[in-house]
């Protein structure tokens, strides 16, 4: 692999996700294109995804309904435009998926699907899950990834941090600064180089390990959110974090999500007693939107003082459960738990970041050559609460839909040939990356306690005010220390933490994902929270 100071390319995507890998082969046909991976790169979000891919395949269902209950779960803030725009490419996109592999699973006894196995999920008015077995994004990640290190025209250069987006010179081209390329971290030699680009493009994923639980990887920070804002992007809803209902409660897997396709396939969430609490709390039952349904396991925790709920499918054949839910199986084994005959505890967590940096249909952001797609973006598809199965289809309509916009412009694309300077520090900072690792739990508390399930102005005062004396500690060591994956990460987190509790605090209402003790009530104005970097709410 060349050392990243030796890269240029024709496209530059930050990430190497689903959305990342899509847009980087529907590209290389045509440019040259370098995929920074933070890590391995098999080790996003993507890879860890269980349920499925949402798509209309069902003779019975419709784009209509799959429209329908998108804006019913993202409590009337989703952008209808949006919403139908990505419904509406679901299947060639899928199909797309599947001319490249990924072999979802199969059911000769679902007529009128394609021969697919569909599974339900919350919110989802039919079965139109496409799933491999319970490790779907897996499937996808492997047979995306294989692809991109066949191809000559890919280069996928791992354990690359990237810093900052560089912005071109003003006075090298008329109009406003465009985005030339990054700055990037090399893990490896520990050296920092320009990546120059004609096109850049976030595909970074989310922030969800600004909390203490969560059910993402360790480099779910934020980092694209981040390095947009700083950019000069804005930012919308970022108050609507999304917590999984379901994520298993043991010390020896505190990150392990529990797949909504178990309560999709009849799994019960019951109280320490056995006893059902969802149909008293909806009429949707297990099935209803995941903010519903993790406020009420929140609720019976604090009404009981438990630890947990449970959740229980052993009411189903055992053949059956370990058919579909291999994967699940395997690890519950792993720490003495059986999902044929056991109750398995559970909690929420932190699980998809629901804003993020806005863009257009094409995923175009604010700034001029600089696209932003899948859960770094905000494109209106979630509005205040994500649906099942939504996420991996946003990926692949969105690196779909930049693909096709830049292919229509890239010839007119020219680099900047002056690069600014990047200013870092040089002295040794053995002690403090012990001191980063305290700061990041610090800060992860900070938000589970202040900025989580169930909010209050007084709590979300509190977290910006400790968030922004982080800040200002983080600049000071940035100023003077030598630059490591710690500080990078962290000084992410905490941008991106403090402008999730300013969306909180402008948002005067309880909806969706966001629910307040100071404003319970859902305002009859349904308008998204925009953050501009110059200090404008739109709202």
């Amino acid at each position: 692999m060349k050392k990243i100071s030796e890269l240029s390319c024709d496209v530059l995507i930050i990430g190497s996700g689903a959305a990342g890998l899509s847009l980087a082969l529907r590209l290389a046909e045509r440019y040259r294109v370098v995929v920074l991976s933070k890590g391995p790169v098999s080790e996003g979000a993507t890879y860890y995804a269980q349920g499925g891919i949402a798509a209309v395949f069902d003779e019975l269902d419709s784009i209509d309904a799959h429209v329908e209950d998108t804006l019913i779960a993202g409590a009337g803030l989703c952008d209808p435009q949006a919403v139908r725009f990505i419904a509406s490419n679901a299947r060639h996109c899928l199909q797309w998926l599947i001319d490249r592999g990924v072999a979802f699973d199969r059911s000769s006894d679902m007529a009128g699907t394609g021969g697919y196995h569909l599974t339900r999920e919350g919110g989802h008015s039919h079965r139109r899950i496409l799933h491999a077995a319970d490790a779907t994004g897996k499937a996808v990640a492997t047979t995306l990834t294989s692809e991109a290190l066949r191809h000559p025209n890919i280069q996928i250069a791992e354990n690359q941090y990237a810093i900052d987006i560089i912005l071109s010179d003003p006075q090298e081209i008329t109009g406003s600064p465009r985005a030339a390329g990054a700055w990037v971290w090399d893990k490896n030699s520990g050296q920092v180089s320009a990546c120059r680009a004609q096109s850049i493009v976030l595909a970074t994923g989310g922030a969800a390990q600004v909390y203490r639980y969560t059910t993402n990887p360790v480099t779910a920070t934020g980092d694209g959110i981040a390095m947009a804002w700083r950019a000069g992007c804005r930012i919308a809803n970022l108050e609507f974090n999304q917590f999984h209902p379901t994520a298993l409660y043991h010390p020896q897997a505190s990150s392990f999500l529990l797949t909504e396709a178990l309560r999709g396939e009849g799994a019960w969430l019951v109280r320490p007693d056995g006893s059902r609490f969802m149909p008293e709390t909806d009429s949707r039952a297990e099935l209803a939107p995941r903010d519903i349904v993790t406020r009420a396991i929140n609720s019976e925790m604090k009404r009981l003082n438990a630890a947990c709920m449970y959740l229980d499918i052993s009411h189903k054949p055992a053949t059956f459960i370990r058919q579909h839910f291999p994967t699940i199986c395997q690890k519950l084994a792993g720490v003495g738990l059986d999902l044929t005959c056991d109750r398995i505890p559970i909690v929420p967590a932190a699980h998809y970041t629901c804003g993020g940096v806005l863009v257009d249909q094409r995923g175009r952001t604010d700034v001029d050559r600089l696209w932003a797609i899948g859960e770094v973006s905000y494109t209106g598809l979630h509005g205040a609460n994500r649906m099942a199965s939504n996420s991996l289809l946003e990926c692949l309509v969105y690196g779909w839909a930049a693909a096709e916009d830049i292919l229509a412009q890239q010839p007119a694309f020219c680099t900047t040939q002056t690069l600014p300077d990047c200013t870092i520090g040089s002295a040794d900072n053995a002690h403090a990356q012990q001191d980063f690792a305290l700061l990041r739990q610090e800060l992860q508390q900070i938000m589970w306690e202040n900025v989580g399930i169930v909010r209050t102005t007084k709590k979300l005062e509190h977290a910006q005010r400790h968030i922004t004396e982080l800040q200002e500690q983080l600049e000071e060591y940035a100023a003077c220390v030598r630059l490591c994956g710690e500080l990078l990460e962290l000084r992410n987190m905490a941008q991106v933490a403090h402008l999730m509790a300013q969306c909180a605090l402008a948002r005067k209402e309880s909806r969706g994902l966001h629910f307040t003790l100071d404003y319970p009530n859902q305002s009859s104005a349904a308008t998204p929270t925009i953050l501009a970097p110059y200090g404008d709410i739109n709202r």
